[in-house]
């Protein structure tokens, strides 16, 4: 249910809440909020509720620190790990400058706007996550160890999987907060579990991304294990990859893939940094089924972007490459201009690669395009890239660049 203003303070003082959570994410998707008091809840939707963010990641360069969160009543949620008396709900939140304009560092504002230049051209972008998480078992105080869970394998099933309940627990949780799960497996690494989301519209998805991370770290201490959703906590098991489920339609008609996967792979590697942003993500691509080469196909797990099988609505494409350190904001909206640019240029996707890359021989490999295999060289990428330059605001590309130490670029 999307509230308005008035229906939100409405809840609050019916539903025994006293701590509202006003959320965003740094530039890097970490998640940040402040709580307010009930009483607060008029000035944060007519003005907005300022904060001093000189110690936020991506927001400190700048002469000026004073910014102002505005509630986005559609967002609201509680809490349902928190206590029942004196409620605890949440709404994501738009991000100005005290004169209204708008911040450039905020992250579900650069969707926000790619979703509304998508819909001036007709197009509507949808997207679903499946995001995979390990699960290390606590110390006697309360820390998480490098011991998994547990040691069962793809698709296992308890006993051997002890991950199940978290699992159930999470995906009930996320019910209860509006957002529903398609499907949870064990993965293939030991403690390693996946959640599928269905795909629904770019900023909802991307919120509600940004909400299952929080949700899994919650369940997941409240039953003694530690949750990890680094790319590669373990070097002899799989990464964690956050695997994103696209589709476009054009009014009430879906559009073909092609253009949006051609309009993708022409810009993939300049988009990397954003999708991959820690050195660790670079030793996850190319190994134990995560995506090396600028590849797509049908069904076919070893590329890039595959096509599952089905038809109609239910067509999707798949990009295989991020992990679930990618900011979810950044990434939706820079697949919406990517495939924006294929439609609008009609671009054909190179001839389907229908072979285990995986196995393939040298020459094969040879005659295709690797990803970055490198943090320094995927920001090399995104420094160079007139892609990038046109969409993403300096100051957000100025801020990655930074964090790799390739400063060098004056924009």
């Amino acid at each position: 249910m999307k509230y308005t203003s008035q229906e939100v303070k409405q809840f609050v003082e019916e539903e025994d809440v006293k701590f509202i959570r006003l959320a965003f994410s740094d530039i890097f998707g970490k998640s940040k909020n402040i709580s307010i008091m009930p009483t607060e809840l008029d000035r944060a939707f007519s003005e907005g509720i300022a904060i001093d963010a000189w110690a936020v990641a991506g927001f400190e360069n700048f002469s000026t620190s004073d910014i102002f969160l505005h509630p986005d009543p559609g967002t609201l949620a509680i809490l349902p790990w928190r206590p029942e008396h004196g409620r605890v709900v949440r709404m994501y939140c738009d991000i100005t400058w005290p004169d209204g304009t708008p911040f450039a560092c905020d992250t579900r504002g650069f969707l926000r706007r790619a979703v509304e230049d998508a819909a001036r051209e007709g197009y509507t972008f949808r997207f679903g996550t499946e995001q995979e998480f390990y699960l290390f078992r606590n110390d006697s105080e309360g820390e998480s160890t490098r011991i998994p869970y547990d040691n069962a394998g793809y698709m296992d099933v308890g006993p051997a999987d002890r991950g199940e309940n978290i699992r159930r627990e999470i995906c009930m949780t996320l019910e209860e907060m509006g957002i529903y799960p398609e499907s949870s497996h064990h993965e293939e690494g030991r403690g390693q579990n996946e959640i599928d989301f269905r795909y629904c519209e770019a900023l909802k998805s991307a919120d509600d991304a940004m909400t299952f991370r929080n949700v899994v770290y919650a369940i997941a201490d409240r039953n003694g294990a530690g949750a990890d959703f680094s790319p590669k906590p373990m070097q002899d098991q799989p990464g964690n990859g956050m695997h994103i489920n696209f589709s476009v339609k054009s009014g009430d008609n879906e559009t073909g893939l092609e253009p949006v996967i051609a309009g993708i792979l022409a810009n993939i590697s300049d988009m990397t940094l954003f999708l991959n942003p820690l050195p660790e993500s670079y030793r996850r691509l190319g190994t134990l089924m995560a995506p090396g080469y600028i590849s797509w196909s049908r069904e076919n797990r070893s590329t890039l972007i595959r096509v599952p099988a089905a038809f109609g609505k239910y067509e999707r494409g798949e990009l295989r490459s991020p992990d679930t350190m990618a900011n979810p904001y950044l990434a939706f909206g820079l697949l919406i201009y990517a495939g924006l640019e294929g439609l609008r240029q009609e671009l054909v996707p190179p001839p389907a690669v229908n072979i285990n890359l995986f196995r393939a021989d040298r020459k094969t490999l040879h005659d295709l395009e690797r990803l970055p295999a490198t943090l320094e060289e995927a920001a090399e990428k995104a420094a160079e890239s007139s892609f990038i330059r046109k969409y993403l605001p300096e100051e957000i590309l100025t801020a990655y660049l930074e964090r790799t130490g390739l400063n060098k670029y004056n924009f």
